[in-house]
């Protein structure tokens, strides 16, 4: 069930104390990736997930809209990339998720799709939590599933929107993509990252070789990620909130 395609009378009416708030970034993948990818699987990843548990659920999972901006500002030098600070971007899904539960929905499962977001969504679902506004927890899709190394814009990513959005990758992009990009994220000495923005380390944006994978692997990280998620919301349904 989708909240923004829903009635508000539909929510009145259904049988639901259960969200899925998809949350991503809208950032650059290298030269052959779009722009929306975090967000965009997440999105997908929500969707399919919430059916699967409805399917087998005696309730619904409500899908909440996708948040596609979040804390990128380390791709801040590439085009297109659009970010908030970490302030901004807590303020904004803790207040979301407060307003689903003001309507009753008030487990919630913020479904995220980019690693920048991970520090602060596990803040800010504690917070809510703990302030008893609602029992939320995030989840990581590619924290869920047995995958090489993420990277960025490398062969898991691109592999997801070859299944998923096909026409969005410029195969004809990847060579230079791999051959400008990096092996690794950052550089590390003992411990510490040296760098901050991806520039520093990446003239195409990419980390990890896109031209490795398919759309093959990439269903199987869909189809993965979104079984653990159905299995997800079913544990968040039925476990007691933290006193």
């Amino acid at each position: 069930m989708h909240l923004a395609e829903s009635s508000w009378t539909d929510i009145r009416d259904a049988d639901a104390d259960l969200a899925v708030l998809p949350v991503g970034s809208t950032e650059q993948h290298g030269p052959h990736a779009p722009l929306g990818v975090d967000f965009m699987t997440a999105e997908a990843i929500a969707e399919e997930g919430a059916k699967r548990y409805s399917e087998e659920a005696p309730n619904e999972a409500v899908v909440a809209p996708t948040i596609p901006v979040g804390i990128a500002e380390e791709h801040r030098d590439f085009e297109g990339t659009l970010w908030v600070s970490e302030d901004t971007f807590r303020s904004y899904v803790r207040e979301t998720i407060e307003s689903l539960a003001h309507h009753g929905l008030d487990r919630v499962v913020v479904v995220n799709g980019h690693g920048g977001n991970v520090d602060a969504l596990r803040e800010l679902c504690g917070r809510v939590t703990r302030d008893e506004t609602a029992y939320a927890v995030p989840f990581t899709w590619f924290d869920a599933v047995a995958t090489e190394e993420m990277g960025h814009g490398g062969p898991a990513e691109t592999s997801f929107m070859r299944y998923l959005r096909p026409e969005l990758v410029h195969e004809d992009r990847t060579e230079a993509a791999a051959e400008d990009g990096a092996d690794s994220w950052g550089e590390w000495l003992h411990g510490t990252n040296l760098t901050y923005d991806s520039a520093e380390f990446t003239d195409s944006g990419a980390v990890g070789d896109p031209r490795n994978g398919d759309a093959e692997l990439g269903e199987e990280l869909f189809e993965e990620s979104a079984d653990a998620l159905a299995d997800l919301l079913d544990a968040v349904e039925t476990r007691a909130r933290p006193n």
